[in-house]
């Protein structure tokens, strides 16, 4: 970590000096507007902390993936587990793991207004205008399915003016990747329409030794989307997304011996395809109300497995013959020990909303009201099978053949109401009120049944047939101080719920159900520009207290069946998060620009007592680093030659909830690229993880070894250093 900071702040620092003497007007920072609030605004004027990466940041800083650039935004971390990051926590809130529970995420994720909460594997960075992070309680703007906060991505829109273009990247790890843009007006209907369209392939980082592959752990993504803009009428505006990702990822992630080699003979898979559609109306009266119709609509199919047991009977027949040399056992009983496990699960998902928005919108006005309603449906159908024949020659105890079976549906239907007021009062000073009234019914159904081929009385078959209604609600206040033109103070106060919900499956054996959670958050901060809009910076004190606090627990149900590890969600009583963001970005010249932000984060969970009067003591929530920091410096020459160097680092943290100890370890990784631009075309050498750092991403305690099955840490590793070539070419 030393080594990787000091080489980027000597970088820096030869620059420093000598550009602060040459500042021009050119060096002036674009305006940023936020569009993901309730009403567009400059990201100075929002009141609460707010990340915004704009497409150049994009281009400078990322490679395919929403997860290339993660590490720019302030106590914004992932849990792996998956191919690409599905699951997200702001500020120490939010999912881990897809292995149970219906669909109640606590992040927000939207890609061109289209819902894909808990579902991130679309957000490729392939012609995307900007991505915008708003953390904290979205109390008001999103209600339920945004506890900890939202993360929403704005593709380019649709030009005034012809346009098309073409990328390829050509990288190790046999990367290829190829993608196509073009726009154009339609003048006589008034409209503009845009296609995008990529495809990337990569073998991925793991080596499959038993069946001699290497792309087991590979990606291989197509995204597509386009848009058609059109002007109704000089007063209205119709805006229509369509989207299209397929996503046929492997998932070989795992190793006994926490290797890049696996030995599976069966690996998994981690698949998404995606289609989704969004269409935005905007009309205006009197120009100064405002109509915003907004709906939505995404099918997803998406497919997770892997091999329960990530081995094959070569190897673990070798191991047993081992284990029975070192423990004196004799004979070849070890040729007749069979341990094979496989999990698979098939998902369809469906969402469809309607936000219907009505507002003043006049700046001369004391006061400015907004009201809107919003629904949102999402239906889930799950067929799960785990299958595994275990049989031991030196000890019966747990010898089974086990064909489990689930098939479940589940349907969930929120409705809100909210309104916001916003207003001025004397000259300087700003303030804002908000509040939603949420009500949510679910209705879930399974079927599931557990057969063992050598034991029969252990069979069994269960139905699961439950609903659930509740009432919800949250919102938010905040006043503002206009400390000059360029710079304001915030103080605000908000409330976030998370609805409550069911363990799917065999999880309910564990816990069927689970209460709501709320969170009240105090924030204050500061955001501005200084040196003649030179140099942007923020700064947020935030403290969040959490009541009825929602958990993953796991529990491993039978010995020696590692796809009996169940993980589930319970109430923790209370706990709280707290901590600072803060971020800036100073255009030295208009050659250098330099920059970076900064988490701090506490995240603990208050003592509390399980079903089964285990007590939890007081700890730190899981997948909450006590930090996250990054630097950056940013050079772009007149001639044409770019260059920016990234240092991100994050402090350790549990992997799991209490009684869980593990944790992983502190690191910080370096990205470089250098480029040449030119008007018709650019190419860029890229380099991520330079140093080649060996962390891990997500870890998982049990038992996955015979014939002791002793609990041990499993990890899955971050990406190794990766190179790379990209160039582009306009017309």
């Amino acid at each position: 970590m030393r080594l990787s900071i000091v080489f980027s702040l000597m970088l820096a620092g030869l620059t420093v000096i000598p550009a602060l003497a040459h500042a021009t007007d050119e060096a002036v920072l674009e305006e940023v507007v936020v569009t993901a609030a309730l009403r567009p605004q400059s990201l100075v004027q929002v009141p609460e902390s707010v990340t915004v990466l704009d497409s150049q940041t994009l281009k400078d800083a990322g490679q395919q993936h929403f997860e290339d650039v993660l590490g720019l935004v302030p106590n914004l971390n992932w849990a792996a587990g998956s191919s690409r990051p599905r699951y997200f926590q702001l500020r120490g809130i939010g999912e881990t793991e897809q292995y149970t529970g219906a669909p109640n995420p606590s992040v927000g994720f939207l890609i061109d207004d289209i819902d894909f909460s808990g579902l991130g594997m679309p957000a490729t960075l392939f012609d995307v205008r900007q991505i915008e992070v708003l953390r904290g309680p979205q109390g008001t703007r999103y209600g339920a399915n945004a506890l900890a906060g939202l993360i929403a991505i704005r593709s380019n829109d649709p030009g005034e003016e012809p346009y098309f273009s073409v990328e390829n990247t050509v990288g190790n790890y046999n990367t290829l990747s190829a993608g196509a843009v073009a726009t154009a007006p339609v003048e006589s209907m008034h409209s503009a329409w845009r296609l995008s369209i990529q495809k990337y392939h990569s073998d991925g980082f793991m080596d499959n030794s038993y069946l001699d592959r290497k792309d087991t752990n590979g990606r291989d993504e197509l995204s597509g989307r386009f848009k058609w803009h059109s002007e109704l009428s000089d007063h209205a505006t119709l805006d229509f997304t369509l989207l299209h990702a397929n996503l046929d990822n492997g998932y070989d992630a795992w190793a006994i011996n926490n290797s890049r080699t696996s030995l599976s003979d069966k690996p998994g898979k981690d698949t998404q395809r995606s289609t989704g559609a969004s269409l935005k109306f905007n009309n205006r009266w009197s120009n100064d109300l405002l109509l915003t119709v907004t709906g939505s609509a995404a099918s997803s199919d998406y497919l997770q497995s892997y091999d329960g047991d990530w081995g094959n009977a070569r190897s673990w027949q070798t191991l047993m013959r081992e284990w029975g040399v070192a423990n004196a056992v004799g004979g070849n009983a070890w040729q007749g020990f069979v341990y094979d496990y496989v999990y698979r699960a098939n998902h369809k998902r469906d969402t469809r909303s309607l936000d219907v928005r009505l507002a003043s919108d006049n700046a001369g006005n004391a006061i400015n009201w907004l009201i809107g309603a919003y629904a949102l449906n999402l239906r889930e159908h799950i067929r799960e099978v785990s299958q595994g024949d275990y049989r031991n020659p030196y000890d019966a105890t747990y010898d089974s053949s086990i064909n489990d079976t689930m098939e479940s549906r589940y349907d969930a239907t929120n409705v809100a109401l909210y309104a916001q007021l916003d207003g001025r009062f004397a000259s300087r000073w700003n303030w804002s009120a908000g509040l939603r009234s949420e009500r949510r019914s679910a209705d879930y159904k399974d079927n599931r049944s557990h057969s063992d081929f050598l034991d029969s009385a252990n069979d069994y078959s269960a139905r699961m047939d439950t609903s659930h209604a509740e009432k919800m609600w949250g919102g938010q206040a905040s006043i503002g101080f206009d400390v000059s033109e360029a710079q304001n103070m915030y103080l605000a106060v908000s409330r976030g719920y998370k609805a409550g919900g069911f363990n799917l499956g065999f999880a309910a054996q564990a816990k069927p159900n689970f209460s709501q959670e709320s969170v009240l958050s105090y924030e204050f901060g500061t955001k501005g520009t200084a040196l003649q809009g030179r140099l942007y910076f923020d700064a947020a004190l935030f403290y969040e207290k959490r009541n009825n606090m929602q958990v993953l627990n796991s529990r491993q149900l039978v010995a020696g069946d590692p796809n009996s590890f169940q993980i589930f969600t319970d109430n923790a009583g209370s706990g709280f998060n707290t901590g600072l963001e803060s971020s800036v970005r100073f255009r030295v010249t208009s050659a250098f620009e330099m920059g970076g932000s900064l988490g701090l984060l506490r995240a603990r969970t208050r003592t509390y007592s399980q079903d089964d009067g285990t007590l939890i003591e007081s700890r730190e929530q899981a997948h909450a680093p006590g930090y996250t920091a990054g630097v950056y410096g940013l050079w772009r020459m007149p001639g044409g030659l770019m260059t920016r160097v990234d240092v991100q680092a994050k402090d350790h943290f549990y992997f799991s909830a209490a009684p869980y100890t593990h944790e992983s370890k502190a690191y910080s990784i370096t990205n470089i690229k250098v480029g040449y631009e030119r008007t018709g075309w650019d190419a860029y050498l890229w380099v991520s993880n330079l140093f080649d750092k060996n962390y891990s991403v997500r870890g998982f305690e049990f038992g996955n070894e015979p014939p002791d099955f002793n609990e041990s840490l499993y990890l899955q590793k971050g990406d190794p250093r990766q190179i790379g070539v990209t160039g582009s070419w306009k017309f």
